[in-house]
């Protein structure tokens, strides 16, 4: 006996035999439901036999038969209504336990997320690949036709999506492209930075996604729901069927405020704040401006993050707005990171070590924030360091600002494109997928061992254009990614340490060393984050123009 455990209420598994019983029973279960029907193998035990062995063992028992690969919506409706009405939790077997779970699945899509029910089967060892569009459209068989197909499909409308859009309709005029995406509001991420510096404002770092579409371009407002890789199709929620010839994923991370104890209830309040939100960024610069005494904490989660210099960003500008209002001896600033070093490149490090010093900032390594009590102002850290019991300790606070954990989106952690993290799994190269050889993916959400940075999308968007363009014309790719990502921190007002690196940590200035020496805080690489980048993202990047960003080519095969 092999008992999977899907969820609270139920556990499947496959074949049982009569002596199985009284294991089930002493495990906890109080009903069993057979789904295989009698005379399916050679070596299977009848139900009536498992049935007088439950009697015996005080279990209610069930027969819902279903023949292997005939899951109807009927007996979906069935097993749901089975589910409520025995004892639980309810042990359901057949010859594998497939068609038990496919059965939980189709029966719970009503009431639970698609992505969640993926998610449960995936962790119990099932593949509902196979009923994913039922499952969407609510467990019903829906009809098999799609309702939109284009040449190319692109999931994602953050900077990677539309930058790639762009370079693709600059490369290949008439190719019919759309781009999913739910949202009505396209942000430009790395001004939050600035924003909980009280250097820009929160209205300048957002535009309407509609007006940002390249011309030409379908949009279809819908989020993704799951992916069919083997039928080309994206099924969207509402089980909507889109069909495409190639597709782009990019649809970026999920901040995960979920994974930190409290946070939630507590986020814009209680001095708790975060830069990697917009309408928390203002909040950041209200309590730095507030703040004369007392404690900031400033975290970091496991990597990996996007811009992982995003944390210690608000550190810096934080401490030097302080320094600046003379307040800086009164505040004990403490940088709780869950990574072992500062910075993952250790070029850069002697010259942040420097501000790190000048702020008087105390650094705490292997420090995870796992709790978070607003009211009382407490947060708790777990502490993994090397060679060491893991514990715990708790720190009181007057400000802290928060860097939450960050995942893969639920529908691709649970999808066919997904590594065994959750990434979409892509040669570091090509950025091609390694199954699926018209699908791509760029972007903070595919695996890839490079820094997650709107940096690295500019770069990565016209390489994966160039490679699907070559891929149409029956070409090899020709097209090739370095692992370029570029991390502006921001050390002080006025000032940057520039750092631009690619794979294995190996440094890629784009400037010559003598305009700006990445390894030291420089004033014109403050005047390129603050002045050039932002229209640079806007009228450049978003707009197919590739301006220090030309894809490095190798020959075709």
């Amino acid at each position: 006996m092999d008992a999977k455990k899907i969820s609270e209420q139920i556990s499947v598994s496959p074949q049982i035999t009569a002596a199985d019983v009284k294991t089930i029973a002493a495990l906890g279960f109080r009903s069993i439901i057979c789904n295989r029907p009698d005379g399916e193998g050679p070596d299977q035990p009848s139900f009536d036999e498992i049935e007088a062995e439950a009697v015996k063992a005080g279990l209610t028992c069930r027969h819902m038969p279903v023949i292997s690969g005939k899951v109807t919506d009927e007996s979906a409706a069935e097993f749901g209504t089975a589910l409520m009405e025995l004892p639980g939790p309810v042990f359901a077997y057949c010859r594998t336990g497939t068609r038990s779970a496919t059965l939980w699945s189709l029966a719970q899509a009503a009431t639970m997320k698609p992505a969640e029910i993926l998610e449960a089967t995936q962790a119990a060892g099932y593949d509902m690949a196979g009923v994913v569009r039922r499952i969407v459209n609510g467990g019903k068989t829906p009809t098999d036709t799609a309702d939109a197909a284009f040449d190319v499909v692109i999931v994602g409308g953050g900077a990677a999506g539309i930058a790639v859009a762009a370079s693709l309709t600059s490369r290949k005029p008439g190719l019919d492209i759309a781009v999913i995406d739910p949202a009505g509001t396209h942000y430009y991420q790395p001004g939050w930075t600035m924003v909980g510096g009280g250097i820009f404002d929160a209205e300048t770092t957002a535009k309407t996604m509609g007006s940002l579409i390249p011309k030409g371009v379908h949009w279809i407002k819908s989020a993704v729901a799951a992916f069919e890789p083997k039928d080309n199709a994206v099924v969207l929620d509402g089980c909507r069927v889109v069909k495409y010839n190639r597709l782009i994923v990019c649809p970026g991370l999920k901040l995960n405020w979920h994974g930190v104890e409290g946070l939630v209830e507590t986020l814009g309040k209680n001095g708790v704040t975060s830069n990697y939100r917009y309408d928390l960024a203002p909040y950041t610069w209200e309590l730095v401006k507030g703040l004369k005494q007392g404690r900031a904490l400033f975290t970091q989660p496991p990597m990996p993050i996007k811009c992982a210099g995003a944390p210690q960003k608000a550190l810096y500008l934080s401490a030097n707005n302080w320094e600046r209002m003379g307040t800086l001896p009164q505040i004990d600033i403490e940088f709780m990171n869950a990574n072992p070093t500062l910075f993952g490149i250790k070029d850069y490090v002697p010259a942040l070590m420097d501000y790190i010093q000048r702020y008087n900032a105390k650094l705490n390594f292997h420090h995870n924030l796992i709790a978070v009590d607003g009211a009382a102002k407490t947060a708790t850290f777990e502490v993994t360091a090397p060679d060491t019991e893991t514990t715990t300790i708790t720190r009181e606070f007057d400000m802290m600002h928060v860097c939450p954990p960050q995942i893969a989106p639920d529908f691709i952690r649970v999808s066919p494109l997904a590594d065994s993290a959750g990434w979409v799994d892509v040669d570091q190269s090509t950025l091609r997928h390694k199954e699926f050889d018209n699908i791509w993916s760029l972007g903070d959400v595919m695996n890839a061992p490079n820094a997650k940075t709107a940096a690295a999308a500019r770069v990565q968007a016209p390489i994966v254009a160039e490679n699907v363009v070559d891929d149409i014309a029956g070409k090899s790719p020709t097209a090739i990614y370095n692992g370029y990502g570029s991390c502006p921190l921001t050390v002080e007002r006025g000032k940057i340490v520039l750092a631009e690196f690619g794979y294995g940590g190996t440094l890629l200035p784009t400037l010559p060393k003598w305009l700006i020496n990445g390894e030291r805080p420089s004033a014109l690489a403050w005047i390129l984050k603050e002045q050039i980048l932002p229209p640079v993202y806007w009228k450049a990047m978003l707009r197919g123009k590739e301006w220090l960003a030309k894809p490095e080519k190798v020959s075709a095969k």
